[in-house]
């Protein structure tokens, strides 16, 4: 990238001033707990704040007036008591706020433009299932691929991908990988959200296999109309998280004991990746 295209990425003035006043305001302990307080509640009154901190009336008053003048909370005077209430654009605002200064929302490439030469994506056709189901299996064995414990049927597969958002990847004559999307809820509203999976066999993993099928995967649903793509993965999973994150996916969250996997609660981290505003409509 150009110095011109990352001086182009810097946040405005304004922002970073804006952002500056936000963090300024946390850098006071006391005042990080208050806000979560407020926050995991809704609204709480001094008093109520004061006994849960275990601080004194006047301090714990002087922090929700700062916290207030940045805009994290709101007050309200009921007779003698002040109820404080979390700002909901605070909710998404500081997150964002987050986000932006450590560059995750910066404008990326749909992935990074050094594919391999000898890998090659194409749709996934009817001789190909053998291999993919072995390959799933693969990933399976790994323990850290997938909730799945037993490779799903083919009809089971077919009825749950999207058609058109089915790759495989060739190397040296053998189905290497696969990738697919599936819709996840069949309200109109989320006719653009797709939930993707990516597999690589055993034998050809660094080999840039990943890569090239999710090149293709995010290239054919910004083609195709699908605004969001979204993708669970196990956060021992390095490298299918790295894989995402140089796609353009960002991390949402983290779902903490989310689902069982043989007999063990397991987390998961939640990425998603949405359109360019310049992609087609």
């Amino acid at each position: 990238m150009t110095s011109t295209a990352r001086e182009a990425e810097l946040l405005p003035a304004e922002d970073a001033a804006t952002y500056a006043e936000w963090f300024a305001c946390l850098a006071e302990p006391t005042r990080v707990r208050l806000l979560q307080a407020v926050a995991v509640a809704g609204s709480k009154s001094v008093g109520e704040l004061t006994e849960q901190l275990g601080i004194s009336q006047s301090t714990c008053s002087h922090h929700v007036r700062k916290l207030a003048e940045v805009g994290f909370v709101a007050l309200n005077k009921q007779g003698t008591t002040t109820r404080v209430s979390i700002n909901p654009a605070c909710c998404t605002g500081l997150p964002h706020a987050a986000d932006a200064v450590m560059g995750v929302l910066a404008p990326r490439p749909c992935c990074p433009d050094n594919l391999a030469c000898d890998v090659t994506v194409r749709p996934l056709e009817a001789g190909d299932w053998s291999a993919v189901r072995r390959i799933y299996a693969e990933g399976i064995a790994t323990g850290n691929a997938t909730f799945e414990t037993e490779v799903p049927t083919r009809r089971a597969l077919e009825s749950k991908w999207l058609p058109g958002h089915r790759w495989v990847a060739e190397l040296e004559g053998e189905i290497a990988g696969w990738a697919a999307a599936s819709q996840v809820s069949n309200r109109t509203c989320y006719a653009g959200v797709a939930e993707t999976s990516v597999y690589v066999g055993d034998a050809f993993r660094e080999r840039g296999v990943g890569k090239a099928l999710l090149h293709k995967q995010v290239t054919a649903a910004d083609t195709d109309g699908l605004w969001t793509l979204q993708t669970s993965i196990f956060p021992e999973n390095r490298a299918s998280l790295a894989l995402h994150h140089s796609a353009g996916f960002r991390t949402v969250g983290f779902r903490e004991r989310i689902a069982k996997h043989r007999g063990i609660w397991r987390d998961t981290v939640l990425l998603e990746r949405r359109r360019s505003v310049e992609s087609p409509e």
